[in-house]
C-alpha cells in the first residue's frame, strides 16, 4: 500500500515499518483532527503577518482550512489508511484543493511543533468542560449539604463509628475537595497556556517568524520562549494534566466507595433509587451500586494511564523522540474518562437521599462518648482526667445519652463544623473559580471562533 507521509519525498517504505510506527495513530488522530486543522490557521495568521504569505494566498488557504472544518464535521476528512497520521491527511485534503498554495501550509513549521500545538488547544477546550463539570458537581453536593444539614449520622475512622457527624459535613468535605482540585486548574493553565508554533523540531526555524502573531490568533496567552524548551514539555505538560485528573478521580472514587457503603441495607444512611441501581439475574432482591463501582474501576484505569506517561516521559534525552507519539492516547484516554466520572456524578447527586430516621437512630452511646469528654471538660475537669474517667466507664458498661439533634449541632459551631457548615464560603470560591473558567472559555472559544469564521460546531467543545 501507498502510505502518504510529511518526511519522504517517495512513497517506497517497508509496509511492515509503516504498520509498527504508526501504530493506533491514525484512529487516535482522528479525535485532533479539528484542533490540527485550528492550529493551522493559526499558523498562516502568524506566516501572513510575518510577510511570508501574500494576502492572497492567506486568503485561499484560510477558506481552504475553514472548509476541512465543515468536512471533518461532515466525515468526509478523514484519517484513512492512506496517511500516516492526521497532518499527512490535512495536508494532503488542502493540496489537492489548492494545489501548490496548498503546499505553503506547513512553511516554518515541523509536526513537532504542529502536534504540540494541536494537543495544547484539545487539552485546553478539555480542561476547561471538565472543570465546568467539576463546577456543577460542587454545586450540586453543596446543596445536599445544604438540603440534609440536620441530617445528623456517624461518622467513621478505621471503618469504625467515631463521633457525631451529618450528611451535611460528608457533602460539603467532597464539595471542598473537589473544589480545590478545580481551583488548580489555573496553575495548570498557566504552563498550557503557550504557544509551541515557531519552535519547529526543538531549534527553530531559519524564517523571520513572528511568532506572537500565531499566538494571539490562536488565543494562547503566552509562548514556549525557548525554541527547545517545547520538545522538553512533552510528557511533563501531559503528565501534569493527567495527574489533575487522577486528582480528581480520587475524589470521585472516594465519593463512590462511601455511597457504596453507606446505602448498603447494614447501613441504610443514604438512599439510592431504584432507577440508579441494577439487578441481579439470579437474585431478585438486588440493588447494585453498579455505576458507583464503575467510577472507582473508572478512577483506577486513570492512575494507569497516569503511569504510562510517566514512564513514557522518564529517561529521555533532549530534543524530539518518536517515544512521544504515545502520549496521546493516555492523555485522551484519561481526560475522557474523568469527563464520563464527572457527567455521571453531577447526574447522580441530586437523585441520592438521607434516612434521616435510620441515621439519627444509628447514633449510639459510644458513638457520642467524645462529646461526654468535652461536657465534662467545659465544667472545669482536666481533658486528660475527664478522658479516663469516660473510658473507665465504658469499660464497666455505663451508657451515655444521645443527645437531641439540635443539642449535637449546637456543640460543633466552629467554622466547618456540622452546626456551622459555612456553605456560603465555600460557594464564594465556587463563584470566583467559575468565573476565571467563563473569562478564560470566552477569551480562548473567541479566539478560535474567529479563526474558523463561525460556531465550532457540537464536536468542538469550545462553544457549549
Amino acid at each position: 500500500m501507498t502510505h502518504s507521509t510529511l518526511w519522504s519525498p517517495g512513497p517506497h517504505h517497508d509496509d511492515l515499518m509503516m504498520q509498527y510506527t504508526v501504530g493506533e495513530d491514525r484512529l487516535i488522530d482522528q479525535k485532533l483532527l479539528r484542533w490540527d486543522v485550528l492550529g493551522s490557521l493559526g499558523h498562516i495568521e502568524g506566516l501572513h503577518h510575518s510577510g511570508l504569505l501574500s494576502a492572497t494566498d492567506w486568503r485561499r488557504l484560510r477558506a481552504g482550512l475553514r472548509a476541512a472544518l465543515k468536512a471533518i464535521d461532515q466525515g468526509t476528512l478523514t484519517v484513512s489508511d492512506r496517511y500516516e497520521d492526521g497532518h499527512s491527511a490535512i495536508e494532503d485534503w488542502i493540496t489537492g484543493r489548492l494545489g501548490t498554495v496548498g503546499g505553503r501550509v506547513h512553511t516554518g513549521r515541523s509536526r513537532n511543533d504542529q502536534v504540540a500545538c494541536a494537543i495544547r488547544l484539545y487539552a485546553k477546550d478539555s480542561l476547561l468542560h471538565r472543570q465546568t463539570l467539576a463546577i456543577d458537581l460542587v454545586s450540586r453536593l453543596l446543596d445536599f449539604a445544604g438540603k440534609y444539614r440536620r441530617a445528623v449520622w456517624p461518622g467513621y475512622t478505621h471503618q469504625r463509628r467515631a463521633m457525631p457527624s451529618s450528611a451535611g459535613v460528608w457533602a460539603s468535605a467532597l464539595a471542598e475537595g473537589i473544589l480545590t482540585t478545580a481551583e488548580s486548574v489555573e496553575s495548570l493553565w498557566n504552563r498550557l497556556d503557550r504557544s509551541p508554533l515557531g519552535t519547529g523540531a526543538g531549534y527553530g526555524v531559519p524564517l523571520p517568524l513572528v511568532r506572537e502573531s500565531a499566538m494571539k490568533a490562536l488565543g494562547f496567552g503566552g509562548l514556549d520562549h525557548s525554541v527547545g524548551s517545547t520538545q522538553l514539555s512533552r510528557g511533563k505538560l501531559e503528565a501534569a494534566i493527567v495527574f489533575w485528573c487522577s486528582d480528581v478521580a480520587h475524589d470521585l472514587s472516594r465519593l463512590a466507595s462511601d455511597v457504596i457503603l453507606l446505602s448498603a441495607s447494614e447501613y441504610g444512611l443514604l438512599e439510592l433509587p431504584a432507577e440508579l441501581a441494577t439487578g441481579s439475574s439470579i437474585m431478585p432482591h438486588k440493588r447494585n451500586p453498579d455505576l458507583f463501582e464503575l467510577t472507582r474501576a473508572r478512577a483506577a484505569e486513570v492512575d494507569g494511564h497516569l503511569m504510562t506517561v510517566l514512564q513514557l516521559k522518564s529517561k529521555l534525552t533532549g530534543g524530539y523522540h518518536r517515544d512521544f507519539q504515545l502520549l496521546k492516547e493516555p492523555l485522551f484516554r484519561a481526560l475522557d474518562r474523568t469527563g464520563e466520572m464527572l457527567a455521571m456524578m453531577v447526574h447522580v447527586i441530586p437523585h441520592l437521599g438521607v434516612d434521616v430516621v435510620r441515621a439519627k437512630n444509628s447514633l449510639a452511646s459510644d458513638v457520642v462518648s467524645t462529646d461526654e469528654v468535652m461536657r465534662r471538660v467545659e465544667a472545669g475537669t482536666p481533658f486528660r482526667t475527664a478522658y479516663r474517667e469516660v473510658a473507665a466507664e465504658i469499660s464497666r458498661g455505663v451508657s451515655f445519652p444521645v443527645p437531641p439533634v439540635s443539642d449535637i449541632l449546637r456543640r460543633r459551631q466552629s467554622t466547618g463544623g456540622a452546626g456551622n457548615l459555612a456553605l456560603g464560603i465555600l460557594r464564594k470560591r465556587l463563584t470566583t473559580v467559575a468565573r476565571w473558567n467563563r473569562r478564560e472559555q470566552g477569551r480562548f472559544g473567541g479566539a478560535l471562533r474567529r479563526l474558523s469564521g463561525s460556531r465550532i460546531g457540537r464536536k468542538g467543545t469550545v462553544v457549549r
